[in-house]
């Protein structure tokens, strides 16, 4: 139960034992110069609690989630697992899905961002 098989592009941003983890896509690239640091796409990896309720993520659960955020605002997709090893493969599946562009995420955006979409295209490979 490692990250050494992420994908080019993703780093382990936070790894804490036995608990949440946070994979991060290109920070070179979301760094608040090219684009903005809130843009970057993150893989979080917990077993706390989903509710939406102040505190309940600090509330863990049986129940590990692996879930793709490319904004605070805007999920793009959730698993659920039932351990942490079974978990972090699950996130590196997502993050080589990303990374190889087979995450459909134009349609998750209420107002386009055409520009951010090209370049999120090229960094992934994807093409029209």
């Amino acid at each position: 139960m490692s990250f050494d098989a992420l994908p080019d592009g993703w780093t382990v941003w936070n790894d804490e034992p036995d608990g949440r983890a946070i994979l991060a896509y290109r920070p070179d690239v979301f760094d608040s110069q090219q684009f903005p640091a809130p843009c970057m796409p993150t893989v979080f990896l917990s077993n706390g609690s989903r509710r939406r309720r102040p505190g309940a993520s600090q509330i863990e659960t049986d129940t590990w989630h692996v879930t793709l955020l490319l904004e605070p605002e805007i999920e793009a997709e959730t698993t659920e697992y039932d351990s942490r090893a079974a978990a972090v493969d699950g996130a590196v599946e997502c993050a080589r899905r990303f990374a190889d562009g087979e995450v459909e995420y134009r349609s998750l955006y209420q107002v386009p961002r055409e520009t951010y979409f090209d370049r999120l295209d090229e960094l992934t490979g994807r093409s029209d």
